[in-house]
């Protein structure tokens, strides 16, 4: 079962929807897209199938809301709950990593804490939130109060662009700035309660402070190192989770033989449709794997691809800027020499211009580190 909602929808998992037929919610987005061929089943059809043990797939968070409302299972709301609020998933999994300091504020007590008596460096974010909306890293006191002036003046944009269930922004989480590379990974729980992982991403940064969602890669290199220490660290994390069944995408740390989750987003992989990067990578449709509990080699299917990195990279406005000029996307994708795809999204409605899948080998490498300092504005016009 598939609830889709906005703010998009990729055109390779529409094309991938009307050829499964799977069932998609018949709900306004849905309807709203206008497209023939979907296997489109009301409310009530949707809700049977879900609450006799279906699995369910969502492409945004933005549907979490009507999943919470109108289905009866506990285990799965629990594990929704548990994995949207980064302050409920921080204690749950508290266990896991004794030495992390949290602790939750409301917006309107963040101004009455003392930046100094904090364990910095922290981490500052909003408890439910997405795409790095509203993160900040402070090092030091002046950083705390620079962050705060931002929020007051960005927030009324967030929370136009996505739902009260996707950022909210009454309450914010303080934690430790956890030291280590960061990846991402789409996976999923069976229906034993067992870690599949499909995707293994890492993660790179522009600095220290950068907290952006700008780029993401997968490599044979990254698959190797890491696809099997993230199933087992999955499986020690679904101890506390009892997930069945159930999707995730996950960002962590990790450094040595220490793994501490950043976050984790439910009944999703990578947000946007930007799983699809395993497609354009090695033609492995995570969505399809999960739905139809299909058996994944990733370690095989990287290995067809040596010395190969794909990338996806999110094209964030600048916040700052009100009225964002048009983005040149033909300027942008020449500085490139294998454009997988850019797509193109409503940087009005999302905050972004689009996303670029991007491949790469040793002797194109700098492209990469090129995206990750470009100033998106130089090609706005």
């Amino acid at each position: 079962m598939i609830v889709l909602e906005k703010p998009y929808v990729s055109d390779l998992m529409i094309e991938w929807l009307k050829d499964s037929q799977h069932p998609v919610l018949a709900n306004e987005f849905a309807k709203g897209l206008g497209i023939e061929g979907l296997h489109l089943v009301d409310e009530e059809e949707a809700v049977h199938r879900i609450n006799s043990g279906e699995r369910l797939y969502t492409n945004s968070e933005s549907a979490l809301s009507w999943v919470l409302t109108h289905t009866a299972n506990p285990a799965l709301h629990r594990a929704i709950t548990i994995c949207k609020d980064k302050a409920a998933m921080r204690q749950a999994l508290a266990p896991l990593n004794p030495s992390v300091f949290y602790a939750q504020y409301r917006y309107d007590e963040l101004r009455g804490v003392d930046p100094a008596k904090l364990p910095l460096p922290v981490v500052l974010k909003p408890s439910v939130g997405f795409c790095s909306m509203g993160v900040f890293v402070i090092n030091a006191p002046a950083d705390w109060h620079a962050a705060l002036e931002t929020i007051a003046a960005q927030a009324a944009i967030w929370e136009r662009q996505f739902p009260h269930e996707v950022v909210d922004l009454g309450n914010y989480l303080v934690e430790s700035y956890v030291e280590g590379t960061e990846y991402a990974m789409d996976a999923y729980f069976d229906d034993e309660g067992c870690a599949q992982v499909l995707a293994v991403f890492r993660h790179d940064f522009a600095s220290a402070e950068d907290t952006s969602d700008r780029l993401y890669s997968e490599s044979d290199t990254t698959v190797q190192e890491m696809a099997e220490p993230m199933r087992l660290w999955l499986n020690r994390v679904n101890e506390y989770l009892a997930a069945r069944d159930f999707p995730l995408h996950v960002e962590v740390r990790a450094q040595g033989n220490t793994i501490v989750p950043i976050e984790i987003n439910p009944l999703r992989f990578a947000g946007m449709c930007c799983t699809d990067l395993s497609w354009y990578a090695w033609g492995l449709s995570t969505y399809r794997a999960y739905l139809e509990n299909r058996p994944v080699d990733l370690p095989a299917l990287a290995n067809a691809h040596q010395g190969e990195v794909f990338t996806m990279a999110m094209l964030k406005a600048d916040e700052t800027v009100s009225n964002p000029r048009p983005f040149d996307y033909e300027a942008f994708a020449a500085r490139f020499t294998h454009v997988l795809d850019l797509r193109r999204f409503d940087v009005e409605a999302t905050g972004f211009y689009g996303c670029l899948f991007l491949q790469t080998d040793d002797q194109t490498a700098d492209e990469l580190d090129f995206l990750l300092h470009a100033r998106l504005e130089d090609f706005c016009c």
